[in-house]
């Protein structure tokens, strides 16, 4: 009877339950999307001249393709090695990897999807210790790569087809050329092991030419067509070689910090000494050089070549041109390869470069060598997000035009007397994506300090502007820490220039940013810092003149025992200062202890400001710069807590409680407890919020319609025991709302704080409004007091409306860019980092709760709450809440019923940095670092993906025409067909009809990955021991076709169970007998016979 219940009961709810999925999918829907920042460990550059982009690749393998902003490409090798050289086939948009463990990879850049995708169409591998690739040179004309190898030996790879040519030139073959030469003078412990080949460069004009230079300094021209040696040279340990763009010359390199001038024709001697441009003193090796020619004087451009004792530890790149411009450009970070970028033709005289692009380990840069003084360029993308050690985020959505613009404005004004003037000279490819009708922000908050300001509207995120922090205090030493730079002297030699924005150093721990928040409406900025300070800033157009640096005192802690063994407060300036144009500084307060600023929260409206400490929290009124109130929260009996993980153990009498409570309900001789409270009056005192483990349901009211009744119990898993946090002082959240704390009547401002013992502390705020509000002081009197049972440490909280619609902030209402709350039916949601829970105002009883934690030691991280749109109907959205847990799962749950509408497993656990720097974006998307450099941006809304959409246009001919598909022949009938071959075509055709039918019940089976089963369930979620033990209501309403529902399976599994042998075989026998199948098992022997009964039985037994 209850099994037909169930299934007229699946059948009326079949439709909606069909509705709802197909709206999840029109909500939800989680992509990485794109990468911002610059990529970790590179390890490999490229460039294409004829396409002008160029490639990055790095040590776990990733090559991306960088052209125009917003034209970006990724390719990802199968194997965890590292890119080692990459090598562009000019025009073709294809690319050469070679990888550390000598395996060689073709890629290409093809159309797919309306874009231009990055796909691996072949791979080669050399093996063999003496086959080890030690260079590579392609050819002029890219039909050819050349391997240099470890052995001595050149190989030569055919591009076309990816394989090895029989031509090789041997080493053993060259030193016997050697020797047979009348005219060489090369020494003969030279002809005997010259070394492995370092270089290889083809002459400019004739490619039949190959300059070949050995490890221990034998340099050759060798004649490929011929076999022939042409000339030899021998000089120092080679390092480099590269032609001068007339043919007649070469210069190299050499380990010894030395490069020389070599002329091809007549004599083997050099065309000029040996030249130690920082001697004389031993010099470190030079492993790359260039040398350019332009209309005026050439360039010669070099990596290394520093003296070892004084500048060993430089990581330099020389620019010489002419007696008077000497340039050493100082970078932070291990050099690993540069190009020159030029607008000429390879007819052209002169090699006329205009740009230098440098890679270095943490950074790019490139210089214009075009303009005077050669100042570098403002990166439209690939910024150094970690120019110091990133502390915080903060991502801020729709900034209105006229700050946006005021950004903008400072930042290039910033920059004016620092940057180059040029546009940006890599322009490839062709970005397909709109600009965006909107602008956000994403703000970092940083180890030295500073707080910087990125564009993260589209998928190339570009720096805008920065704020130094640290300007306004003085640092260790009593030195002032005034604006970065880097004082030369005059005279200095070598003539080193700073340049780059990484610098992995900071003068004070105590700078560093912990928190940052700004009010789009009202230009205002907060950032909390390290050592308890709290600074508000305010966008100003001009600049200030010299003012005193206001400071608001916070002493949080008031027990004179207290002795706080951390680091002091940062000093503030006290001489007037001087703000320039930008965010100017209006108010610093200062929390005693100065621990780090934990918490903190902003009000424009009413100028005030929250923050907490792991002390207690303060209140501050920013419109008349006074105190408001501090409240401590530390424990009178244990002031120098610490803090431990969360235990595993169960007491005796819980686990003989829970393990009565499974009993009880395998019986089902009881129902779900109800929850007991206790509650104060409405005005104030003490609220304990009673829990257990078993699943609160929601209030009566909310009861009596069909559908919603059976599914309102969330996905729920037990929640562990805890033992007693230490660090139950910290505040954890701040948060400013207003609404309904004393009575249902009157909505008043208020303040809640949450800490890490689960306590939850309700303020009543009394702001004057109008004329009154800079005569009169802001009053705040604690409410009431929540204590939630089970203890965990508050995440978040939110007041929504009837409506379900977080309360905007009255200053977006009053800019009219929120909709004003419906002040009616409001509701408080409590996140902590195991549960979430729903408490009606003013009264605070509960009315909603699932618990999200279980025993392997799940927690919530990070909470956001989010406005999902459909992406069909931009009209239609929903508001929920988004969670990430120390799992590396993402969860969306409802509101207010909290039933899970998808989740996703976004990082892997053991990648504790990245989740703790995630941060969720009000559309729906989503932030983590994926390394110190760089954001992975990815997006649970099926209609907000912010990622590059780009092609490249390539000439004709680039790819060739696919071959046409050739026509099979038709098969001849066949003239008669056996007995055996009509059943077996009968079969089949059964099994396919039936493979259909299966099919057609089970639409979206194949778009269901592995692994998110729970992901694809209907957002009304089932009771937990349904979804664990049973097959989904979705699924039963979908397939009635294929198999029936789960009880008549089970049913008929209960009885096949309870067969004895003798039945289970006289069964078998009978309905093959009446469907007439004749079975026949193929081999079926005398040796190998059928199964027997006695075998059926004996098979029983063993069970």
């Amino acid at each position: 009877m209850a099994s037909r219940m169930r299934k007229l009961f699946h059948r009326q709810n079949a439709g909606a339950i069909e509705e709802r999925r197909k709206m999840r999918k029109e909500l939800f829907a989680f992509n990485k999307t794109v990468e911002h920042g610059f990529p970790n460990k590179p390890t490999a550059l490229a460039y294409d001249p004829k396409l002008n982009i160029f490639a990055i690749g790095t040590s776990n393998g990733v090559i991306k393709i960088y052209g125009a902003p917003g034209v970006e490409f990724m390719g990802i090798h199968s194997g965890d090695f590292s890119v080692s050289k990459l090598f562009f086939l000019p025009a073709q948009g294809r690319i050469i990897s070679l990888l550390d463990d000598n395996s060689l990879h073709l890629w290409e850049i093809n159309l797919k999807d309306g874009g231009s995708t990055m796909e691996e169409v072949k791979n080669f591998m050399i093996e063999g210790r003496l086959k080890k690739i030690s260079v590579c040179c392609l050819s002029s004309d890219a039909s050819r790569l050349y391997l240099g190898t470890e052995g001595g030996n050149i190989y030569l790879l055919d591009v076309e087809s990816f394989d090895l040519e029989d031509h090789i030139v041997y080493q053993d073959v060259v030193m016997q050329k050697l020797n047979d030469s009348p005219s060489s003078s090369v020494p003969d412990d030279f002809k005997v092991n010259p070394g492995a080949v370092e270089a290889i460069a083809q002459h400019p004009s004739d490619k039949d030419r190959l300059l070949i230079g050995y490890n221990r300094g034998l340099m050759i021209i060798w004649r490929q067509s011929e076999l022939m040696l042409e000339a030899s040279f021998v000089g120092h340990q080679i390092e480099s070689l590269c032609w001068h763009r007339d043919g007649t010359h070469f210069t190299s390199s050499h380990n010894d910090g030395s490069y020389q001038v070599w002329k091809v024709s007549g004599a083997s001697s050099p065309a000029k000494e040996p030249l130690v441009p920082y001697g004389p003193f031993p010099c470190k090796a030079i492993p790359k050089i260039l040398y350019l020619t332009t209309k005026s004087e050439p360039f010669t451009i070099f990596s290394g070549g520093m003296p070892r004792a004084s500048y060993g530890d430089r990581h330099v790149v020389t620019v010489i041109q002419d007696k008077t411009q000497h340039v050493v450009f100082d970078f932070t970070s291990k050099v690993i390869d540069f190009f020159t970028m030029s607008n000429v033709n390879d007819e052209d005289e002169f090699d006329e470069p205009h740009s230098l692009v440098v890679l270095v380990e943490e950074e790019i840069v490139f210089i214009d060598l075009q303009t005077k003084g050669w100042p570098t360029f403002q990166l439209p993308y690939l910024s150094s997000l970690h120019a110091s050690a990133i502390t915080s985020s903060n991502y801020i959505c729709n900034v209105p035009s006229q700050l946006w613009e005021k950004i903008q404005e400072v930042g290039e004004h910033q920059q004016q007397n620092v940057m180059s003037t040029r546009d940006f000279p890599v322009i490839g490819g062709k970005n397909l994506v709109e600009p965006p009708a909107y602008h956000d922000l994403l703000l970092t908050g940083h180890e030295d300090g500073s707080i910087r300001f990125w564009d993260a509207s589209a998928s190339a995120m570009k720096y805008l502007y920065q704020v130094n922090v640290a300007q306004l205090f003085t640092a260790e030493g009593g030195e002032q820490n005034g604006s970065p730079g880097v004082v030369e002297a005059e005279e200095e030699w070598p003539p080193f220039r700073k340049v780059g924005n990484f610098d992995p150093f900071s003068d004070d721990p105590r700078f560093g940013v912990q928190k940052v928040v700004l009010c789009p409406q009202s230009g205002t900025l907060v950032a909390g810092g390290t050592a308890g300070q709290v600074v508000v800033m305010k966008m100003g157009e001009d600049e200030e003149e010299k003012k005193t640096i206001e400071v608001v005192q916070a002493k949080i802690v008031v027990d004179d025992k207290f002795v706080w063994k951390g680091h002091e407060a940062l000093p503030v300036r006290e001489e007037p200062f001087k703000f320039p144009r930008g965010f100017q500084v209006e108010l610093v307060a200062q929390a005693h202890p100065p621990a780090a600023i934990t918490a903190l929260a902003f009000q424009s409206t009413w100028g005030i400001i929250a923050f907490g400490t792991s002390h207690g929290f303060s209140l501050i009124d920013t419109t008349l710069k006074r105190l408001i109130v501090s409240h401590c929260t530390l424990n009178p009996h244990d002031l120098s807590v610490t803090g431990e993980h969360m235990s595993r153990r169960m007491s005796l009498t819980k686990s003989l409680r829970a393990s009565l409570r499974r009993v009880r309900q395998k019986r089902g001789t009881t129902k779900p407890r109800k929850q007991r409270e206790r509650r104060s009056n409405d005005t104030g005192g003490k609220v304990i919020e009673g829990s257990d483990n078993t699943p609160t349901t929601p209030e009566k009211e909310s009861r009596g319609r069909g559908f919603d009744d059976a599914d309102l119990v969330p996905i729920e898993r037990k929640i562990e025991a805890r033992s007693e946090d230490p660090k139950v002082s910290m505040v954890r959240y701040v948060y400013f709302a207003n609404t309904f704390v004393r009575d249902a009547h009157t909505a008043t401002p208020s303040l809640w704080v949450g800490t890490n013992a689960g306590v939850i502390y309700i303020y009543s705020l009394g702001v004057p409004t109008g004329e009154n509000r800079l005569q009169g002081n802001v009053v705040a009197e604690i409410s009431k007091e929540i204590k939630l049972k089970h203890g965990a440490p508050i995440n978040s909280m939110v007041v929504v409306d009837s409506d379900n619609n977080p309360l905007p902030d009255p200053i977006e209402v009053q800019h009219e860019c929120a909709k004003p709350p419906n002040m009616s039916g409001h509701n408080l949601i409590v996140c902590s980092e195991e549960q979430f829970k729903v408490f009606a105002l003013p009264s605070l009883k509960p009315r909603y709760k699932t618990k999200l934690t279980a025993m392997d030691g799940s927690k919530v991280r990070k909470v956001a709450f989010i406005n999902y749109r459909s992406r069909n109907n931009d009209s239609y959205s929903e508001n929920h809440i988004s969670c990430l847990t120390n799992q590396g799962e993402l969860g969306i749950y409802s509101i207010p019923h909290l039933k899970r509408q998808d989740h996703y497993q976004a990082l892997r656990r053991e990648n504790v940095t990245g989740i703790a720097s995630l941060l969720f974006t009000p559309r729906g998307e989503g932030m983590y670092l994926l390394s110190p450099s760089e954001f992975e941006r990815f997006t649970m809304s099926a209609s907000t993906v912010t990622e590059p959409l780009c092609m490249l246009e390539l000439a004709e001919g680039m790819r060739p025409v696919p071959p046409e598909p050739e026509v099979e022949p038709e098969p001849e009938p066949a003239a008669e067909a056996t007995e055996e071959g009509a059943g077996g075509d009968a079969d089949a055709a059964a099994a396919a009809a039936g493979a259909e039918v299966a099919q057609e019940a089970k639409p979206d089976a194949e778009e269901q990955e592995p692994g998110e089963k729970d992901a694809m369930l209907p957002s009304e979620d089932p009771p937990a021991a349904t979804l664990q033990n049973g097959p989904s209501e979705e699924a039963e309403a979908e397939a009635p076709t294929a198999g029936g529902d789960a009880e008549t399976a089970a049913a008929i599994q209960q009885e096949v169970d309870n067969q004895t042998a003798d039945e289970l075989v006289n069964e078998v026998d009978e309905l093959l007998a009446k469907t007439g199948i004749n079975i026949s098992i193929e081999g079926e022997t005398d040796d190998n016979p059928d199964i027997t009964i006695d075998e059926v039985k004996e098979y029983e037994l063993m069970k």
